[in-house]
């Protein structure tokens, strides 16, 4: 594992500024972190951008398209989300984007919630190479094309690890 000299609060002060320019962006904006990276990167924006509007927060387990092979994570929490996601336009958070594969499983229970009006997906860093489905953030704060996989750790201090031969499914 490698440590990488990355200023993440950096990262989410940019992240910040990019969402706070959106199109959609205002102080009433629904954001959804997706457990347990995302979650932590959403609480950082949720709060540079002083939304007064509760923060959501997604355990995907159960939507996992590998759930059969892998089982059931013991840390498994219960998603919340305290809005209705009908007709509202979300910010889904995710830490890295890789195969979208976890963008996926989160859509999928975004919508067993009710049908937003949109989703506009916000990652920290987009690790470009191995898309396995057609997904694309339409903010991020970092690009990367690299093989190894990139794992997020915090929640206090946030800092990113480069980990070799290990392929998470992201």
């Amino acid at each position: 594992m490698t440590k990488l000299n990355l200023d993440i609060n950096q990262l989410l002060d940019e992240l910040a500024q990019k969402v706070r320019e959106h199109k959609l962006f205002d102080d009433q904006a629904k954001l959804i972190g997706i457990r347990t990276g995302g979650e932590w990167i959403a609480k950082g924006l949720h709060q540079r951008l002083n939304i007064t509007s509760p923060l959501g927060v997604l355990d995907i387990s159960f939507y996992r398209d590998d759930f059969s092979k892998i089982g059931l994570n013991p840390a498994v929490q219960p998603s919340n989300i305290p809005w209705s996601v009908d007709d509202q336009h979300i910010f889904l958070i995710d830490d890295v984007l890789y195969t979208g594969r976890t963008t996926r499983a989160a859509m999928n229970e975004i919508f067993d919630y009710g049908r937003p009006a949109s989703i506009t997906l916000v990652t920290l860093v987009d690790r470009k190479g191995a898309r396995d489905l057609p997904i694309q953030p339409d903010i991020s704060a970092l690009q990367m094309q690299c093989h190894q996989t990139l794992k997020l750790t915090g929640p206090e201090p946030l800092s990113m690890t480069l980990i070799e031969n290990a392929e998470a499914d992201q």
